[in-house]
């Protein structure tokens, strides 16, 4: 597989980004985060998961030496339950409002950023094929306006042996492109119908972040080590483009709420943050208001409704 094309992040200007990413559909990014910002989420965040017992006690959590026996992940209860530990640390959703990368995104985006609310914990058992998360775009599961990025960030050095993200580059200028979704928990892009130049990777270290547009499609390289792989991804946009509401609440029946979850936080700076911008939503909330009175089900309304009362 052809090498990632990097960038150094002391020398990285806004003309260097927006020109690798129109024209490969990413940007790896080396050096852009402080290493102590990141590994102060990766003690958090292994620090949960041994105590779940998905970690080999006789080595240090921070080596994430995987049980194997342990190994869960997406639609399984006790992975859910979990997640939502993870997920509801302050310090998970810290970092992707770290200055040096609120700063970057500016490049892409302009002044006016949105840093999506909701970041997504990557929790990869080794060498569990169900596991791996296979060629897809993010649009496909985000909606709203298509011109948003994501940043994915490895909470510890990842060699290609642990699965870091590999990309398609070039194929963000084919649009959105078809994914599968029958008999399958997560749709996916068939590995020979994905349309794009060719496929690039290599190693990422903790303190990289690789920025890709929503229509690059990328996957998971398999975990073949004996290590658990953990990353953090997040989007992030112009706060004036379209946005699917969906994205800022917990709209369906788990009981998960913004309350619960900033419930041990000591800070309140980023709680509830995105209700102060002017957000343009697609459905709005006056549609999302009809939808809670006049969708066809009693389920649909119902969902409808918790997303219009979190977003009031």
């Amino acid at each position: 597989m052809k090498a990632f094309h990097e960038l150094k992040a002391e020398s990285l200007t806004a003309d260097v980004l927006q020109n690798e990413v129109s024209s490969r559909g990413y940007a790896l990014v080396r050096g852009l985060l402080p290493k102590e910002a990141v590994h102060s989420v990766l003690a958090d965040v292994t620090r949960i998961l041994s105590a779940a017992q998905w970690l080999v006690p006789e080595y240090s959590p921070l080596e994430r030496v995987a049980e194997r026996d342990a190994a869960c992940g997406d639609p399984d209860p006790i992975f859910k339950r979990v997640y939502q530990e993870v997920f509801n640390l302050e310090s998970f959703h810290a970092l992707p409002h770290q200055p040096a990368l609120r700063k970057v995104m500016k490049m892409l985006v302009g002044e006016e950023l949105l840093v999506h609310p909701k970041p997504i914990g990557r929790l990869i058992f080794p060498r569990c094929e169900r596991l791996v998360v296979h060629a897809h775009q993010d649009y496909e599961f985000m909606g709203g306006d298509p011109e948003f990025f994501t940043t994915w960030i490895p909470l510890h050095d990842c060699p290609v042996d642990v699965g870091p993200l590999r990309i398609l580059e070039g194929s963000h200028r084919y649009g959105v492109q078809y994914h599968e979704r029958e008999n399958l928990h997560v749709p996916e892009i068939k590995a020979e119908d994905a349309v794009g130049d060719e496929w690039v990777g290599g190693n990422i270290h903790a303190g990289d972040v690789l920025i890709f547009h929503s229509l690059t499609v990328h996957a998971a390289s398999p975990n073949v080590s004996g290590q658990m792989r953990l990353s953090l991804d997040c989007r992030f946009q112009d706060a004036r483009r379209v946005l699917n509401p969906s994205n800022l609440v917990y709209a369906g029946e788990s009981g998960k709420s913004w309350e619960k979850t900033y419930a041990g936080w000591q800070s309140d700076d980023l709680k509830y943050y995105w209700k102060r911008l002017p957000l343009n939503f697609r459905p709005s909330k006056a549609e999302l208001e009809y939808l809670a009175e006049t969708a066809e089900s009693s389920s649909l309304r119902a969902r409808y409704a918790r997303m219009v009362g979190q977003l009031t």
